[in-house]
């Protein structure tokens, strides 16, 4: 009861329903950004687990190579 006076309160001057509809499409964006950041996180320790590590030195010598 709390929730639903303070939206009314809130949005006392806006379509009601106009609100509940962006909300629950932003909600839906929100889901969906979530998932694809879980999926694109997945792939990315998928590909780190195929990989031998790289030692320090080894990432050292890269940088350095080609310096002046």
């Amino acid at each position: 009861e709390e929730v639903k006076q303070a939206f009314n309160e809130t949005f006392k001057d806006r379509n009601k329903s106009a609100v509940i509809a962006e909300l629950m499409r932003e909600t839906v964006e929100r889901v969906r950004r979530r998932e694809q950041q879980s999926k694109t996180i997945d792939r990315i320790l998928a590909l780190r687990a195929q990989t031998e590590p790289v030692s320090p030195e080894t990432i050292r010598a890269a940088r350095e190579e080609g310096r002046p």
